[in-house]
């Protein structure tokens, strides 16, 4: 895709008068980095940090019939979902790889689903391929639709003097609520993906640069840093959360992923319920664990893993961890038999091995 062929998020004057690095990403010219990675991940850590997330996908869902058709093409349960819930889920293929994951809103008198910005059009042909004749509605906000994304520590009380009528302190993780942020309508949402407390707006795409430059205009001296890519992919790398394309993908399953929690075999029938079943109760399948990494060489994707001279996998994601004293760490993709915590195994990085130990995922855990 050219330059002249990328998309701009209702953000993009945002993003240039602020000085951001801006690279293709799922179409869009996206911000990679402000003032610096590492100074993005640590004000998430320790302050807020504020994304755009507008090249995401998001399509509302309307009818009676929503909750027992996506059912079926989910792994999670949709119609246990209570008012205003969200709630993380997988779509598969048949063979038990994942087609995409998600988060389903529970709004009132509809959903919101929202899809990976690489997935969307993917996704939006899957759900219309499998779209009862009656019952659902479906309608894509891609591109239209913005997304911004408050996280960190102090995100309670950064955004709540810029919301009316709502309690931010109150509402529960995975849950949602309509109102206004800077006086423009939103979803606001309390989920993310650093593995800190934050929020998540839903708004008309015109009027979300009112809030973006309202929230840093009132919190830029507290700390509040506008952030891009590459500090989220650090972050989430160090919670342990999947990221498509890298621990999870068409082959890659969510059992392998260790996103086994999610999934309902209880439920009648959805797609690849019966190849994730029998993974399952196999159990000898390769999955994704883990990695301390000796050294300071990064590990990159699809680097070769071994354990005593034989292949049995490799790397899927790979960064310094700031918030563990800038260990070198990575996931990766290896055979059950090397997957242990506490496993020595080597990863190579140009031409030289490096040690690594399986170590428990996430890397980081937020105090509550």
């Amino acid at each position: 895709m050219t330059a002249a062929q990328l998309m701009r998020t209702a953000l993009y004057d945002e993003h240039v008068r602020l000085g951001a690095r801006l690279v293709p990403y799922a179409g869009f010219e996206m911000p990679v980095q402000y003032a610096g990675i590492i100074k993005e991940h640590d004000a998430v850590r320790q302050r807020a940090g504020l994304f755009d997330l507008s090249h995401m996908g998001q399509f509302l869902l309307e009818g009676e019939g929503v909750a027992a058709w996506a059912d079926t093409l989910t792994i999670n349960a949709v119609a246990t979902m209570k008012p205003m819930q969200a709630r993380y889920n997988i779509f598969c293929n048949e063979r038990g790889g994942t087609h995409d994951d998600t988060i389903f809103y529970r709004l009132d008198g509809r959903w919101l689903l929202v899809v990976n910005g690489a997935n969307v059009q993917k996704m939006w042909a899957h759900l219309n391929a499998h779209s009862p004749a009656s019952g659902v509605r479906l309608h894509n906000r891609h591109g239209r639709a913005a997304l911004i994304a408050i996280q960190g520590p102090r995100s309670v009380s950064m955004l709540q003097p810029h919301v009316a009528g709502l309690d931010l302190a109150s509402m529960r993780y995975y849950f949602s609520a309509e109102g206004k942020v800077e006086g423009v309508p939103a979803i606001i949402a309390r989920t993310g993906y650093t593995g800190e407390d934050g929020f998540e707006l839903f708004v008309e795409g015109e009027r979300a640069p009112e809030i973006w430059s309202g929230l840093l205009r009132a919190h830029a001296a507290d700390g509040l840093e506008p952030c891009g890519l590459g500090s989220r992919d650090m972050l989430r790398l160090e919670a342990g959360m999947p990221l498509y394309g890298h621990e999870l993908t068409e082959e890659i399953t969510p059992v392998q992923a260790g996103q086994s929690w999610a999934l309902k075999l209880e439920k009648p029938h959805f797609i690849g319920k019966t190849a994730l079943g029998a993974q399952l109760e196999g159990g000898d399948f390769p999955r994704i664990v883990g990695l301390i990494v000796d050294g300071r060489a990064p590990a990159r994707e699809e680097y070769r893993v071994f354990a005593g001279g034989r292949e049995v996998g490799q790397i899927r994601s790979g960064s310094i961890a700031p918030s563990l004293g800038n260990k070198n760490v990575a996931t990766a993709l290896v055979s059950a038999d090397t997957a242990t915590i506490g496993t020595r195994l080597a990863v190579e990085i140009r031409g030289t091995a490096h040690e690594a130990t399986v170590v428990p995922l996430p890397f980081y855990k937020r105090q509550k």
